[in-house]
């Protein structure tokens, strides 16, 4: 019987360590408010979507020189490249609320973006 329960906690330990290799690897965050510049892309037309607005508030900071009080620098987005991996990591299921692309839609909330190696997450943490 020991035998069987050292075999179940061994398993049970095997599988706990998988899962942990697998996890998605914290590399930071920043906060940033996503303004009513956000909302527009570079050439001027309006954006439709929170991860397009995200994207351009990190276009608007890294690209143009135009952040707002409460945006905060990033060391992950400083190229276009990076930016277009933003905004598709954003698509994602999982990485906004309903509640938190609405907010970035119809407002201009401070929100804290956690970068992970393979996705982000965004929250709404001021108005």
């Amino acid at each position: 019987m020991h035998s069987f329960i050292r075999l179940v906690a061994a398993s049970a330990l095997l599988a706990a360590a998988a899962g942990t290799a697998q996890a998605d690897q914290l590399l930071g965050s920043y906060v940033a408010r996503i303004s009513g510049k956000d909302h527009r892309a570079s050439d001027g037309y309006p954006l439709d979507t929170a991860a397009q607005m995200v994207r351009q508030d990190r276009a608007n900071w890294h690209k143009f020189g135009r952040g707002d009080a409460e945006d905060e620098d990033d060391v992950w987005f400083t190229t276009t490249a990076s930016r277009v991996r933003l905004e598709r990591m954003l698509g994602r299921s999982g990485a906004m609320s309903a509640s938190t692309r609405k907010a970035i839609v119809s407002g201009d909330p401070v929100v804290e973006v956690t970068v992970y190696a393979n996705s982000v997450k965004v929250r709404v943490i001021g108005y």
